[in-house]
């Protein structure tokens, strides 16, 4: 039974969180050519990961002050601003997704 339980929870866990993120991944790799004038994404890929890993700076400082803050609402948006910057920043590194969930999987044995 637990192991039922388990493998229904890693089921969930794979159809959710990573595969919105996997997603996500695509969809900035996908616009590292588009119009730099409409896609910040595009903007964002072409200014270099120096600007990348800066937003992800900024990105995580305001995480703190909104967690500080109690505010879970901003939090919240806040999270998915640097989750996304986290991103493009693997993007721009040339890191893949599949990459870091492997030495995710490989910390959560330990």
């Amino acid at each position: 039974m637990l192991l039922v339980l388990l493998l229904d929870r890693a089921i969930e866990y794979s159809m959710s969180s990573s595969h919105v993120l996997d997603r996500l991944v695509s969809t900035i790799a996908s616009r590292r050519n588009d119009n730099l004038e409409t896609s910040y994404t595009a903007r964002l890929l072409s200014s270099g990961p120096l600007r990348s890993a800066q937003k992800v700076g900024e990105e995580a400082v305001e995480v703190a002050i909104e967690a500080t803050l109690g505010n879970n609402d901003t939090l919240i948006s806040e999270s998915a601003d640097l989750l996304y910057h986290l991103l493009v920043l693997w993007v721009s590194m040339g890191v893949s997704s599949d990459e870091v969930w492997a030495k995710l999987e490989e910390r959560e044995k330990i």
